[in-house]
């Protein structure tokens, strides 16, 4: 796992997009007063963080189907929680 200074210590990364893109990424950008970056930085946590929850949805399926692990219904959940009426 990073250490804390290593995930606060920005890195350049260089990408190619489509011109359009650029286009509305400058129009975003002008209308908004924040710069590009912002955006990129924005997008770029945000899609990840969508594919992260994607993949461990999958491998728990995964583990399910395999046999690997099982389910609760809302009710037993409750009741190992002492949340039952």
């Amino acid at each position: 796992m990073p250490r804390l200074r290593e995930i606060n210590n920005p890195v350049m990364l260089g990408v190619r997009i489509p011109a359009e893109l650029n286009a509305r990424l400058d129009t975003l950008s002008e209308e908004t007063g924040r710069n590009k970056s912002f955006y990129v930085r924005e997008a770029l946590s945000e899609y990840i963080a969508d594919m992260e929850d994607i993949y461990l949805a999958e491998k728990r399926l995964e583990d399910l189907r395999a046999g690997h692990s099982s389910t609760m219904t809302l009710e037993e959940v409750e009741k190992a929680l002492g949340l039952a009426d």
